[in-house]
């Protein structure tokens, strides 16, 4: 008798563990199968970790297995081991590290292989032509015949029902299913592009990948200006990989991103290239799945979760725009991609690359020497872009002198000249905000009372096409208000600007500008971004106005004008990463304008002109950037010096969310003190969340911040545990280094 240890689909804490059943005779099963059991009085579907031969369990304990839901291994033996490691390693229930090595919607048998049924002759062609002389009479079968004859097979509801039927019952055509794959649209152009010759510096970063590659493995960060070419790079290792019987992931952080990635490897890898993000539909996602599972394509692009796409022997795993916090997971399983990548190349002796113009912080400080050998990346420079093109001009306008001199519009005086010129010239240009809507707040003049969201603490949008505010946290909607809610005055106003305001702007101002928004609002339908962001490619549309899903791996060769909108927007919030995401931003929003033949401009509009970090981002200086926010960030024992960790206590009154967190940091304290770890901490406390109240819940946390020389595992799994003994009535969430600390 074989034994399987099965965890089932349930995310409980309850059943937290593994189950043991015993598998009929005939039965295949193995680890990695996803099969259905009996739980209780229910019948649930599991996954089987592992097998075992023996049992201690008296046999009329041990229910047997009731069938494999699908007859493959769904989970490959390397992938289970990841979710085990997951388990581990974010706190989190075996199940949910499990859900993520699958679609969905195979969960439950939500989706299966679309088939169509089709005709095909059952004879030979002469048996065929002999049928045709023999029934000339018999037009409407004798048409199907001579149909095959020439197709070898059509889709059966395109042929007369009866005569179709009548020549099945002859014996002379078989009616079948035939699977037909849904292709997701970024892979149904079947245009394929040769390789353009490298550049020095390329053929350098190649060269030293491919080796680390055919010695058994190796980590880089390679990081080049932008429009240097990582993305040949990429390629030309993939290609490396894929000639050694090899496969590839591919990452990038939005999914605004990956049509055009798609497109790039789709046309130098042809049928090799898959694509995997949630924005597919639920059938394009199983056959995508299916076809890197069965091995039919070698090369996978996606978003944040097809770092765990089911490809074997992986030999190089790419992270575009590494330097994007969107890889990191902000529900349970918290966990980061950059980390599941790193885990996963190693696993298989493959090549991690992590890419960026404007690497985080943490990831270019594993590049520096010193660092311990298990943790470093090799560091690869791309520092001009390819043929030699230059930087963007970058001009920073004062908006204060702006204001000063009369012009109170979004656009400075340089800004608005460059948009002409650009257009007038038959060119493109990209304006970046980073928010959407038409007015960021509406306040009221008279007693300065701003419009918020009744069940979150933040002030709601003001978006013009719909006449409505809404809360970007919760969604709600209210209509604006006419008079002032608190002190009945009509002097209401609309405050700020968000992308629908931009783009009505140009369009009202400059004459000929035709324009593409793109940012939450208008990328909510299925393949809108393609949609979008083809309008401008083709030429359809000559102003591209969006949030930072424009800012960053877009190529559009006509664009030779960026504008930075609002460059203070996220500089100044309450989070020790805002200078880094502004330095960022404002470097890759830059980045999008020269790429081709024409040179790039670039206006950043901006309050505080000679801030350090809207100075360096203007000459594009990374290493002066880095070297200054390091020396910030150890100065005032922020990460990567520090972690930062913190349980979020939510629930409907204020008073019960402070309790949670008060009575969770004394007995964190304990904890602390009992374990001898209080001196490896710089700070704890009990404090009301920076947005205290969100979708109509009280927010309190529990803040903490240590050296990494502490027992880090040991006070997570310490802070996992309380917050999984949360009081009834009160939700709790334990993050480690939060993406957003608000």
């Amino acid at each position: 008798m074989r034994y399987a240890e099965v965890i089932v689909d349930l995310s409980a804490g309850a059943v937290d563990r593994l189950f043991t059943y015993s598998v009929p005779d005939g039965m295949a099963v193995d680890a990695g199968w996803q099969v259905e059991v009996p739980f209780g009085p229910r019948k649930l579907e599991g996954f089987v970790v592992s097998m075992k031969d023996e049992c201690g369990l008296p046999p009329e304990r041990v229910k047997p297995v009731l069938r494999a839901v699908r007859d493959y291994p769904v989970v490959l033996p390397e992938l289970l081991d990841l979710a085990v490691w997951m388990h581990e390693r974010y706190l989190c229930n075996l199940v949910d590290a499990l859900r993520l090595m699958i679609p969905a919607q195979m969960r439950g048998d939500r989706v299966r292989a679309r088939t169509v049924r089709v005709a095909r002759l059952k004879v030979s062609r002469a048996e065929a032509e002999a049928f045709l002389q023999a029934n000339r009479r018999a037009k409407a079968q004798a048409e199907i015949v001579r149909r095959l004859i020439e197709a070898e097979e059509l889709p059966a509801s395109a042929l007369p029902a009866s005569a179709l039927r009548a020549l099945a019952g002859k014996n002379l055509v078989e009616i079948a299913g035939e699977e037909v794959r849904r292709t997701p649209l970024a892979l149904k152009d079947g245009a394929r592009s040769s390789d353009p010759e490298l550049t020095p510096g390329q053929r350098r970063a190649v060269s030293e990948i491919a080796d680390a590659l055919e010695r058994g493995g190796g980590r880089f960060l390679l990081h080049g200006v932008t429009g240097s070419g990582k993305t040949e790079v990429y390629i030309r290792a993939i290609r490396r990989a894929l000639k050694l019987g090899r496969t590839a992931i591919v990452l990038v952080p939005e999914i605004a991103l990956t049509p055009q990635m798609v497109s790039w490897l789709h046309a130098r890898f042809g049928a090799d290239a898959a694509v995997l993000h949630s924005r597919l539909s639920a059938g394009e996602r199983y056959d995508e799945w299916r076809r890197i599972r069965f091995g039919e394509a070698r090369v996978v692009i996606g978003a944040r979760s097809a770092v765990f796409a089911p490809v074997e022997n992986l030999g190089v795993i790419v992270v575009d725009e590494e330097h994007e916090t969107s890889y990191q997971s902000d529900r349970r399983p918290r966990y980061d991609a950059r980390e599941i990548a790193r885990r996963r190349a190693a696993a298989h002796g493959g090549v991690l690359i992590l890419g960026s113009a404007t690497p985080s912080i943490s990831t270019y400080m594993r590049a520096m020497p010193g660092v311990r050998s298990e943790n470093r990346l090799e560091l690869i420079e791309l520092r001009e872009r390819v043929h030699g093109r230059p930087l963007p001009e970058v001009e920073v306008v004062d908006m204060r002198g702006e204001f000063e001199r009369g012009n109170h519009s979004i656009f400075s005086g340089r800004l608005a000249r460059a948009l002409e010129d650009c257009l007038s010239e038959g060119r493109q240009a990209v304006l970046f905000i980073n928010r959407r809507g038409y007015s960021t707040f509406v306040s009221c003049r008279a007693c300065g009372y701003v419009v918020k969201c009744g069940a979150c603490d933040v002030s709601m949008t003001f978006h013009q096409v719909e006449n409505a505010l809404r809360c970007h946290y919760c969604g709600r909607e209210t209509p604006p208000p006419k008079t002032c809610p608190k002190c009945g005055s009509r002097y209401i106003k609309y405050f700020g600007a968000g992308t629908q305001k931009v783009a009505e702007e140009v369009m009202k101002r400059f004459a000929g500008a035709r324009v593409v928004r793109v940012d939450v609002d208008t990328t909510r339908e299925k393949d809108a971004h393609e949609k979008l962001l083809e309008r401008f490619r083709s030429g359809e549309a000559n102003v591209l106005v969006g949030t930072q899903m424009i800012a960053k791996g877009l190529d559009f060769p006509n664009v030779t004008l960026a504008g930075v909108v609002a460059a203070d927007m996220s500089l100044n919030l309450p989070d020790y990463r805002s200078r880094e995401r502004t330095f960022q931003l404002i470097t890759q929003v830059a980045g999008r304008a020269g790429r081709a033949d024409h040179p790039g401009r670039v206006v950043v509009q901006t309050y505080e002109p000679d801030h350090y970090v809207i100075q360096l981002a203007a000459r594009q200086d990374y290493r002066a950037f880095y070297l200054r926010e390091s020396a910030y960030r150890r100065k005032a024992l922020y990460p990567p010096f520090t972690a930062i960790a913190r349980i979020v206590f939510s629930a409907k009154a204020a008073a019960q969310a402070q309790a949670a967190a008060e009575a969770a940091e004394a007995a964190l304290g304990e904890f602390l003190d009992r374990e001898g770890m209080r001196p490896d901490v710089v700070q704890m406390r009990a404090v009301e969340a920076p947005i205290k109240l969100l979708r109509g819940l009280a927010r309190w946390q529990v803040f903490l911040k240590m050296y990494f020389k502490g027992d880090l595992d040991g006070v997570s799994r310490e802070m996992q545990s309380l917050a999984d003994r949360a009081p009834e009535g009160v939700q709790a969430e334990f993050e480690i280094n939060p993406s957003n600390l608000f």
